[in-house]
């Protein structure tokens, strides 16, 4: 029996991880080479509903009509660049999955490296303001010794 469970848990985790295709019978292209290239393709362009998938793994309606315009562009003899190209002009470098280095997209780059930078700029500042006001700081007066020697020495078992 446990065995069986044990099994059952290992495909559960196997079957969670493979992502699910979206594409279609219907969609998919008689000509198995155009067939690849065009999921190539999907695979490079995200989904502008999920955002986080590539059309070849939504479901979405718009998905669906991108993975439909790739292979339309394909049959009509168009290259891959040229049918990218295509997409990117209606959409934007948006619909990129890997978005080139540009102006418009120096942010989406920089950005995380820009945070991370200026997280460690304010812990080195927070840090030496402790650091510095520590320094500063009066020493206890006799009488606050002595109150808190007493309140220490309360609390031990």
């Amino acid at each position: 029996m446990k065995t069986v469970l044990a099994a059952l848990i290992v495909l559960a985790a196997a079957l969670a991880v493979v992502p699910a295709r979206a594409v279609e019978p219907g969609e998919m292209l008689k000509d198995p080479a155009l067939e690849a290239r065009a999921r190539a393709i999907s695979k490079s362009l995200r989904c502008l509903v999920c955002q986080n998938q590539s059309i070849d793994d939504s479901n979405a309606d718009l998905a669906h009509d991108l993975r439909v315009l790739v292979r339309q562009r394909l049959s009509a003899g168009d290259s891959d660049s040229e049918v990218v190209e295509f997409v990117v002009s209606r959409y934007g470098d948006f619909v990129l999955l890997k978005p080139p280095f540009n102006a418009e997209t120096i942010l989406l780059w920089l950005g995380p490296a820009l945070v991370l930078g200026g997280a460690a700029a304010g812990a080195w500042f927070y840090i030496r303001r402790q650091r510095r006001a520590a320094a500063e700081a009066e020493p206890l007066s006799e009488d606050e010794r002595r109150r808190l020697d007493a309140l220490i020495g309360d609390e031990r078992p």
